[in-house]
């Protein structure tokens, strides 16, 4: 038999989200992002699961050249754009739109024979910065593609970053939309500004925020940038981390659990040794206290996470043993729970799920 740790990828809870997407702003086409190999899911689930949408977005070549290779034929975005001059000739050949953020890309395409036309998106910088052309300098960048023959479209584009926090002390949305307004006036193109954070607050944006395109990425797989839960917003998760009680061990006061024997016993308790550990993506530096579910029953962390197993608290789930199902992230228990309880995001917990897991797809069951 193998090892009972299975992550469960919930193809029709991707379907509702993408859905969900939609209902937030239903004017606008949307870019489903699939890159980290669909935040841990699986290309070819990510291209299954957001059959509906009206491209997909991700940030690594080769696997834009793989959709193509598994029969995706919508369009399809390069987050970062070309990294070499290389790379050009992959935008024609298999109909990649390329997002373009700094001059040498530009220059790359001036410089490039285009054998056929090809459709970008100009990025802005208001604020986020990480990538593309402050406000003033965005108008040039726009002249020197329009001035390139086989650049068709030209999507503006731009990148919040706090849009999960509308009011966000240092830098709002709408002031990021209003430098996006300045820096694009008189430009010509569709607009693509919003991303999960976006998409979800688009009502109450709905007056300044007006979108073409949106790109909704961790929302789509059932977390949310923050805020609110993803539950309150109608996210379904996609992903369900599970496995089994191995091992159970009774304590007396005084006994310590785990490496390091940081957890040390305060009465009698048991724990059960769970088939997970930090080799298989679950989070080493998650404390004691992080929410665990054992045969539907809330319980906790005790002690070090170590490579291949974890102990997790039965004194509350009296018939559990050896055999019980444990629930890490999904289904009863929102991965962005246990993410914040281990002080992290629940989008480094999806993509950060190991190869040595087994991976199946299965309808969602809330009851765990």
């Amino acid at each position: 038999m193998p090892r009972p740790l299975i992550a469960t990828i919930h193809i029709d809870s991707m379907q509702h989200n993408l859905m969900r997407a939609r209902d937030c702003a239903p004017h606008a086409k949307v870019w489903a992002v699939v890159k980290a190999n669909a935040y841990g899911h699986g290309l070819e689930r990510g291209m299954r699961g957001f059959a509906d949408a009206d491209g997909l977005a991700l940030i690594e070549t080769e696997n834009a050249v793989r959709l193509r290779e598994l029969g995706w034929t919508r369009p399809i975005l390069l987050l970062e754009g070309i990294f070499d001059a290389s790379d050009v000739d992959l935008l024609v050949r298999h109909q990649l739109n390329s997002a373009v953020h700094a001059v040498e890309q530009i220059a790359m395409l001036e410089q490039a024979s285009l054998s056929g036309p090809i459709d970008v998106h100009l990025k802005m910088n208001t604020g986020m910065n990480r990538l593309g052309f402050r406000p003033e300098a965005f108008g040039a960048a726009y002249a020197r593609l329009r001035a390139i023959p086989q650049v068709r479209e030209i999507t503006l584009m731009t990148h919040f970053a706090n849009a999960d926090e509308l009011e966000h002390p240092r830098l709002t949305v709408l002031e990021q939309v209003r430098r996006f307004c300045l820096g694009a006036d008189g430009l010509q193109g569709q607009r693509s500004l919003s991303n999960s954070g976006g998409v979800l607050h688009q009502a109450a944006l709905a007056a300044e925020l007006s979108n073409d395109w949106v790109r909704p990425g961790i929302m789509l797989y059932g977390g949310t940038p923050g805020g609110r839960s993803a539950a309150a917003f109608d996210l379904h998760p996609t992903m369900t981390l599970a496995s089994e009680i191995i091992g159970v061990q009774d304590l007396v006061a005084g006994d310590s659990v785990g490496y390091g024997s940081g957890f040390q016993a305060e009465w009698p308790m048991t724990v059960g040794i769970v088939a997970c550990g930090y080799a298989d993506g679950y989070p080493r530096h998650a404390p004691h206290g992080t929410p665990i579910m054992v045969d539907g029953i809330l319980t906790k962390l005790v002690g070090r996470v170590s490579m291949d197993m974890m102990a997790v608290d039965l004194t509350h789930v009296p018939h559990a043993g050896v055999g019980s199902k444990v629930i890490l992230w999904g289904a009863g228990l929102p991965i962005d729970t246990v993410a914040n309880a281990a002080g992290t995001i629940g989008y480094e917990l999806m993509c950060a799920l190991a190869p040595r897991v087994r991976v199946v797809e299965g309808n969602l069951d809330f009851n765990g």
